[in-house]
């Protein structure tokens, strides 16, 4: 196979474009790899060792890939936080994750520095590009610094945080590998091959959606592995999209349902003057696909349009655009490093097409759930593990996914989990009781709503709902946040204090669909 990893391509070909940021800035692999080289020897200057963690509130910006970069050949682990995060579940993150360093952007830097604060994290260890008085310059870090390839390089990992059902997020966390960095990268970017995807092949990668979702910075890194050159995108509109893909001959890009729905909803003249011929995948991933959305940009961009199914701890499933017409509404057959099985309650394998927990085994893969050893047992079933979605196998082997996890909400691609809304609202002094589910939105799929029992003497107002709004949306990233409140006079619980949540939320869903 042809010569790929990005520390081998950038030496051996330092003048190729490996990146163009969303302002423009052309970067070689050559520059790339000397700035990633600096913050190695800067991070160790500051006593980072093999195993310890970075965590980065970014933009879609250089200084991201830099910082993976440079912690996937140092041996440490390198945390992404939401952008949209509020400053409690920042610093919940922060410490939890025990992160030596945090880098944040300008756009980021306020509701980060009130995190760092909170956590009284050292002012030292804070950097950010661009000037904010609660940070260092990010280029200090680098000051002064060799460029050169470090001793001592090892492979290291992101580790991303994903909600649970107890409302607080859990870090994904794989061991590391007694390896050089290239010994891990390389097989890891290979995973592009399953969609037909080749190194050294003249690609070019668009950046669409945050880089702080693990899928879209796992493809965009692993582009860069393959030589190809990425693109970033760092506000997303379906109209630049369009026009970036015409003006650097866009091959591949990563995409939720939501993007998709509101490219087909552009006037029909913009959808026919739009240049993508250049595109060869299109790959989608995150919520659910309406099968009308998906056949109606196979008939415009052609089969180009790639769906699989996979979640923070791994995967998967693949679903390639003739595999889909003949099968409309799979996410497709196991990866061939991987094994699907849908089992029952009790453990025994389910028959064809029927429903039940969706497990997956990728060989010796393992992870754990950083620092909560009882939601990692419950995870796990032999080699097989489970995200706690239902779905079934046809007679071919294809698998269709039938509901979610238990309650959850996945507006626009990202996973909201009730629990964690719940246990904001449940603590203001006027909520006595309170349930959170999805209700049907054509544009994002869903969207939160908040039904709520007040406490006694407390009357339901339109002032209230504004005040538990306002509550929340100082408590919660703004994506959380109810979109609207209902009141009731009590919620239906049985005698042991069971909530009868399909009770409130299947009315909305009559005659609609709810299904990943």
């Amino acid at each position: 196979m042809t010569t790929f990893g990005f520390w081998k391509l950038a030496q051996e070909d330092p003048q190729h474009l490996a990146l163009v940021t969303a302002d423009g800035e052309r970067v070689t692999a050559g520059d790339l790899l000397r700035e990633s080289n600096r913050l190695v020897h800067g991070l160790r200057a500051r006593g980072l060792r093999r195993g310890d963690t970075i965590a980065a509130m970014m933009s879609n910006e250089r200084a991201m890939l830099e910082l993976y970069l440079a912690a996937t050949q140092a041996g440490l682990y390198i945390t992404p936080l939401n952008s949209h995060l509020a400053a409690p579940e920042v610093a919940y993150i922060v410490a939890d994750s025990d992160a030596k360093v945090v880098f944040a952007s300008p756009r980021t830097a306020d509701a980060c520095a009130r995190a760092l604060e909170a956590n009284q994290f050292p002012r030292e260890a804070r950097f950010a590009t661009g000037r904010h008085p609660a940070f260092r310059a990010y280029e200090e870090l680098k000051e002064g610094q060799p460029d050169g390839m470090p001793a001592d390089r090892s492979a290291g990992a992101s580790m991303t945080y994903t909600s649970g059902t107890t409302g607080r997020p859990k870090g994904v966390r794989r061991p590391l590998a007694s390896a050089a960095p290239e010994a891990v990268a390389e097989p890891n970017a290979l995973f592009l091959t399953l969609f037909g995807i080749t190194p050294r092949d003249h690609g070019v990668h668009l950046v669409v959606s945050p880089l702080y979702h693990t899928a879209v910075l796992n493809f965009c890194t692993n582009h860069l592995h393959f030589g190809h050159t990425v693109v970033l995108m760092d506000k997303w509109t379906p109209e630049g999209m369009l026009d970036l893909i015409a003006r650097h001959r866009v091959t591949t890009t990563h995409v939720v349902p939501t993007q998709l729905r509101r490219l087909l909803a552009l006037a029909d003249d913009v959808r026919a003057r739009a240049d993508v011929s250049s595109m060869r995948h299109a790959i989608h991933s995150a919520a659910p696909c309406p099968v009308d959305v998906k056949r109606r940009m196979l008939e415009w961009w052609g089969n180009v349009i790639y769906e699989y199914y996979a979640a923070s701890e791994g995967g998967g499933t693949l679903a390639t655009p003739e595999q889909w017409l003949a099968h409309p509404g799979t996410v497709g057959k196991a990866w061939p490093i991987s094994k699907i099985r849908v089992a029952k309650d009790d453990g025994a394998e389910c028959a064809d097409r029927e429903v039940g927990t969706v497990y997956m085994s990728m060989g010796s893969y393992k992870f754990e759930y950083h620092k909560d050893d009882a939601k990692t047992a419950s995870t796990w079933r032999g080699d097989f593990f489970t995200v706690g979605d239902a779905g079934y196998l046809d007679e071919e082997g294809y698998l269709y996914l039938c509901d979610r996890k238990h309650d959850m909400i996945i507006s626009g691609g990202v996973n909201i989990y009730p629990a964690e809304i719940e246990s904001v609202l449940v603590v203001h002094p006027n909520v006595r009781d309170v349930a959170v589910f999805g209700v049907p939105d054509d544009d994002w799929g869903e969207h939160v709503k908040a039904v709520v029992e007040l406490a006694p003497g407390v009357q339901s107002t339109p002032e209230l709902a504004d005040e538990l709004s306002a509550f929340c949306q100082e408590r919660l990233a703004r994506f959380k946040c109810p979109r609207s409140i209902d009141f009731v006079d009590a919620l239906p619980r049985d005698p042991n204090g069971k909530l009868y949540k399909r009770q409130l939320r299947d009315p909305y869903w009559v005659g609609r669909e709810r299904a990943i």
